[in-house]
């Protein structure tokens, strides 16, 4: 286990059984640490994430068709986009496989909903990453009535079945659904709106989607109840501690990818044979 955690990641952030409306969006669960030891933390561990993803990109290229997809399920300002710089940022971009998932372009819309999901897979050797996902498709689209409820009630199943298809093909899921309170969404939003540095995050959207707040919590809700699987858990992250969610993703990444007992493929050539060449050369 990771020193200052009480227990693992994994175990701490576990969905089973949450309630949404009973979550306290500024805990720390598992971390016995503060912001100070926490950001310090963060640049250790950064890099244990980087030496697992690095033997991770090296098997891959050796033909290693196994990946991690991290799957960033959130409402806006929930802090996805720093967990791809602060968390992401700190490995090899050439093994970082990095898709962001808004609203449909007319081509996606053409298709079934997974087209453009199966399209961004991580490939082998990869860290994967959706910012949103196919969960789009049961969260704004049943919030905003965009389809019958007839159509997304029957996507949990289906993605359940998609999801048990990646696992099989040797893609190890890491699904985080990041919560903020109102207030520290109104937080960040004011501060979009009074720094020039951060106008082009703000979408006038933003301020609009806080009227279906109890909607999406019920959406989210069932998302939890519905697909955190054995093979595809759920990990709520309480996200009004930035410091914190960073932390707590590094550390789910690097459980995951421990799991897969990686060591440096080995060499496909004769070693001593190429050294006595290139001490000819």
């Amino acid at each position: 286990m990771a020193k200052h955690w009480s227990i693992p990641a994994r175990q701490a952030l576990k969905a089973d059984g949450l309630h949404i409306a009973d979550l306290d969006t500024s805990a720390r669960p598992g971390f016995e640490g503060d912001k100070k030891l926490g950001e310090a933390l963060l640049a250790e561990r950064g890099k244990v994430l980087s030496d697992l993803q690095e033997k991770l990109y090296a098997n891959g290229r050796s033909g290693d068709s196994r990946s991690v997809l991290l799957v960033l399920q959130g409402m806006d300002t929930a802090g996805k986009g720093g967990i791809v710089r602060h968390v992401i940022g700190s490995v090899d971009p050439q093994g970082v496989d990095h898709a962001a998932f808004g609203v449909p372009t007319e081509e996606e819309k053409r298709h079934h909903y997974l087209w453009r999901i199966r399209k961004a897979l991580p490939r082998g050797g990869q860290i994967g990453v959706f910012d949103r996902s196919h969960y789009e498709d049961v969260l704004v689209v049943r919030v905003h009535n965009l389809v019958p409820a007839t159509v997304w009630g029957e996507r949990y199943d289906e993605i359940n079945a998609f999801e048990r298809e990646l696992t099989d093909e040797g893609i190890t899921l890491v699904k985080v659904a990041m919560f903020v309170s109102l207030e520290e969404q109104k937080k960040r939003l004011r501060q979009r709106l009074e720094r020039p540095d951060k106008y082009w995050k703000f979408n006038p959207a933003d301020i609009d989607e806080r009227a279906f707040w109890p909607a999406y919590q019920d959406a989210y809700q069932a998302m939890l109840d519905r697909t955190s699987t054995e093979n595809a858990p759920w990990h709520v992250l309480p996200a009004d501690n930035k410091w914190y969610s960073r932390l707590a993703v590094t550390e789910l990444l690097i459980e995951a990818l421990k799991t897969l007992d990686l060591d440096w493929p080995p060499a496909d050539f004769d070693v001593e044979e190429q050294l006595a060449r290139l001490d000819q050369a």
